[in-house]
Protein backbone atom coordinates (compact mmCIF):
# COMPACT_ATOMS: atom_id res chain seq x y z
CA UNK A 1 0.00 0.00 0.00
CA UNK A 2 1.12 3.19 -0.82
CA UNK A 3 1.70 6.19 2.09
CA UNK A 4 -0.44 8.83 1.68
CA UNK A 5 2.09 10.60 3.54
CA UNK A 6 4.10 10.43 0.10
CA UNK A 7 1.07 10.93 -1.94
CA UNK A 8 0.63 14.00 0.02
CA UNK A 9 4.34 15.44 -0.06
CA UNK A 10 3.81 14.99 -4.00
CA UNK A 11 0.76 16.91 -3.97
CA UNK A 12 2.15 19.68 -1.39
CA UNK A 13 5.66 20.25 -3.06
CA UNK A 14 3.90 20.06 -6.95
CA UNK A 15 4.72 23.95 -7.58
CA UNK A 16 8.46 23.12 -6.57
CA UNK A 17 8.59 19.76 -8.26
CA UNK A 18 7.44 21.28 -11.54
CA UNK A 19 9.63 24.08 -11.14
CA UNK A 20 12.76 21.67 -11.05
CA UNK A 21 11.91 20.55 -14.25
CA UNK A 22 11.45 23.54 -16.03
CA UNK A 23 15.08 24.05 -14.85
CA UNK A 24 16.14 21.00 -16.18
CA UNK A 25 14.36 21.15 -20.00
CA UNK A 26 16.08 24.86 -20.29
CA UNK A 27 19.48 23.75 -19.37
CA UNK A 28 19.10 20.66 -21.83
CA UNK A 29 20.11 21.68 -25.15
CA UNK A 30 18.02 18.71 -26.96
CA UNK A 31 15.01 19.79 -24.98
CA UNK A 32 15.40 23.01 -27.03
CA UNK A 33 10.95 23.03 -28.62
CA UNK A 34 10.04 21.70 -25.05
CA UNK A 35 12.10 24.62 -23.65
CA UNK A 36 10.49 27.05 -26.27
CA UNK A 37 7.00 25.89 -24.79
CA UNK A 38 7.54 26.42 -21.27
CA UNK A 39 5.72 29.35 -21.04
CA UNK A 40 2.92 28.52 -22.63
CA UNK A 41 1.34 25.62 -21.01
CA UNK A 42 4.09 23.01 -20.65
CA UNK A 43 4.16 24.24 -16.31
CA UNK A 44 0.25 23.70 -16.50
CA UNK A 45 0.48 20.28 -18.17
CA UNK A 46 2.91 19.18 -15.50
CA UNK A 47 0.28 20.32 -12.85
CA UNK A 48 -2.44 18.01 -14.57
CA UNK A 49 0.01 15.41 -14.86
CA UNK A 50 1.07 15.50 -11.39
CA UNK A 51 -2.84 15.73 -10.12
CA UNK A 52 -3.64 12.83 -13.25
CA UNK A 53 -0.60 10.72 -10.95
CA UNK A 54 -2.58 11.29 -7.49
CA UNK A 55 -5.38 10.54 -8.83
CA UNK A 56 -4.39 7.15 -10.53
CA UNK A 57 -2.55 6.21 -7.53
CA UNK A 58 -5.84 6.56 -5.70
CA UNK A 59 -8.31 4.95 -8.14
CA UNK A 60 -6.29 3.61 -11.41
CA UNK A 61 -8.43 4.38 -14.14
CA UNK A 62 -6.21 4.32 -16.54
CA UNK A 63 -8.99 4.68 -19.47
CA UNK A 64 -9.37 8.79 -19.06
CA UNK A 65 -5.97 9.10 -19.34
CA UNK A 66 -5.30 7.19 -22.17
CA UNK A 67 -7.34 9.30 -23.95
CA UNK A 68 -5.61 12.30 -22.15
CA UNK A 69 -1.98 11.52 -23.24
CA UNK A 70 -3.25 10.47 -27.14
CA UNK A 71 -4.52 13.91 -27.36
CA UNK A 72 -1.43 15.59 -25.53
CA UNK A 73 0.89 13.70 -28.43
CA UNK A 74 -1.12 14.99 -31.03
CA UNK A 75 -0.79 18.60 -29.41
CA UNK A 76 2.56 17.80 -29.19
CA UNK A 77 2.85 17.08 -32.96
CA UNK A 78 1.08 20.12 -34.04
CA UNK A 79 3.73 21.97 -31.95
CA UNK A 80 6.48 20.80 -33.78
CA UNK A 81 7.76 19.36 -30.74
CA UNK A 82 10.05 16.35 -31.59
CA UNK A 83 8.67 13.07 -30.24
CA UNK A 84 12.40 12.41 -28.26
CA UNK A 85 11.74 15.41 -26.65
CA UNK A 86 8.03 14.72 -25.70
CA UNK A 87 9.87 11.22 -24.31
CA UNK A 88 12.21 12.61 -22.60
CA UNK A 89 9.80 15.65 -21.05
CA UNK A 90 7.61 12.84 -19.31
CA UNK A 91 11.13 10.73 -18.18
CA UNK A 92 12.38 14.23 -16.45
CA UNK A 93 8.98 14.66 -14.55
CA UNK A 94 9.35 11.08 -13.49
CA UNK A 95 13.03 11.29 -12.56
CA UNK A 96 12.55 14.19 -10.41
CA UNK A 97 9.46 13.61 -8.99
CA UNK A 98 11.04 10.53 -7.18
CA UNK A 99 14.28 12.03 -6.49
CA UNK A 100 12.06 14.84 -4.54
CA UNK A 101 10.20 12.25 -2.82
CA UNK A 102 13.68 10.19 -1.77
CA UNK A 103 15.29 13.45 -0.67
CA UNK A 104 11.99 14.39 1.81
CA UNK A 105 11.99 11.29 3.13
CA UNK A 106 14.72 10.77 5.76
CA UNK A 107 13.46 8.53 8.38
CA UNK A 108 12.83 5.42 6.62
CA UNK A 109 11.67 1.93 8.99
CA UNK A 110 10.90 -0.99 7.03
CA UNK A 111 7.51 0.28 6.68
CA UNK A 112 8.78 3.50 5.17
CA UNK A 113 10.53 1.33 2.85
CA UNK A 114 8.33 -0.82 1.17
CA UNK A 115 5.53 2.44 0.77
CA UNK A 116 8.26 4.18 -1.31
CA UNK A 117 9.02 1.05 -2.90
CA UNK A 118 5.78 0.67 -3.79
CA UNK A 119 5.29 4.01 -4.89
CA UNK A 120 8.37 3.88 -7.15
CA UNK A 121 6.72 1.21 -8.95
CA UNK A 122 3.49 2.55 -9.25
CA UNK A 123 4.64 5.79 -10.79
CA UNK A 124 6.98 3.91 -12.98
CA UNK A 125 3.83 2.31 -14.32
CA UNK A 126 1.66 5.54 -14.71
CA UNK A 127 4.71 6.73 -16.66
CA UNK A 128 5.01 3.93 -18.60
CA UNK A 129 1.92 4.17 -19.69
CA UNK A 130 1.46 7.61 -20.35
CA UNK A 131 4.48 7.26 -22.71
CA UNK A 132 2.85 4.44 -24.96
CA UNK A 133 0.00 6.69 -25.35
CA UNK A 134 1.79 9.74 -25.85
CA UNK A 135 3.54 8.11 -28.41
CA UNK A 136 -0.12 6.69 -29.75
CA UNK A 137 -1.17 10.07 -30.15
CA UNK A 138 1.50 11.80 -31.56
CA UNK A 139 1.54 8.43 -34.42
CA UNK A 140 -1.94 8.84 -35.05
CA UNK A 141 -1.32 12.80 -35.57
CA UNK A 142 1.37 12.12 -37.74
CA UNK A 143 -0.85 9.69 -40.03
CA UNK A 144 -3.87 12.32 -40.00
CA UNK A 145 -1.12 14.57 -41.25
CA UNK A 146 0.56 12.33 -43.96
CA UNK A 147 -3.00 11.22 -44.98
CA UNK A 148 -3.98 14.70 -45.41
Amino acid sequence: MISGKLVHLMETHEEEIIHRVADQIRRDPDMARTGAILGTGLRQWHKELLESLTHWLDRGNSETLQRRFQHVGRERLEQAVPLHECVRDLCLLKQVLLDFVEEHTLTKDSMELYAEEELDRRVGRFFDLSIVDLVRGYESGRRHVVAA
